[in-house]
C-alpha cells in the first residue's frame, strides 16, 4: 500500500500485477476522474460512493473494461462476467462475451460475375 502518490508519478501510470495499490489524493470528483482516465492502460476500475451522480457519471466517463461500484475488483469470472480491457489492457474485445468469437474469425466479402 502506497500512499500520496503524485498524480503523474509512474506507479499511477503502470499496470501492476501484483500485491500493490497506489493512494493519490483527487481535489474533487472531477479531478478523480481525470486521474483515473489519465493513463495507457484500461483493465479495470472501481468506485465506492453513495452519490448516484457519481455512480452515473463513472459509468459513462471512466474509461475501462470492467467498472465495479461499492464492491472487490477483482475476480470477474469467464463466462459469468466477460472480461476484457481497452488501450494496453487488451483489445477491447470480452473473454466470455458474445462478440468474442468474431476477433478469431477472419471476415472476407467475395463477388462474381456469371
Amino acid at each position: 500500500i502506497i500512499a500520496d502518490v503524485k498524480e503523474n508519478d509512474r506507479l499511477m501510470q503502470e499496470e501492476i500485477f501484483g500485491p500493490v495499490v497506489a493512494f493519490c489524493k483527487a481535489r474533487d470528483f472531477d479531478h478523480m476522474m481525470e486521474i483515473a482516465n489519465n493513463t495507457d492502460y484500461g483493465l479495470t476500475g472501481a468506485l465506492i460512493s453513495n452519490n448516484r451522480e457519481h455512480i452515473e457519471r463513472a459509468r459513462e466517463e471512466f474509461h475501462v473494461g470492467n467498472l465495479y461500484f461499492n464492491r472487490g475488483c477483482t475476480g470477474a469470472i469467464v463466462g459469468y462476467q466477460p472480461f476484457g480491457g481497452f488501450n494496453m489492457s487488451g483489445t477491447d474485445s470480452k473473454a466470455g462475451g458474445p462478440d468474442y468469437l468474431i476477433l478469431h474469425m477472419q471476415a472476407k466479402t467475395t463477388g462474381e460475375t456469371l
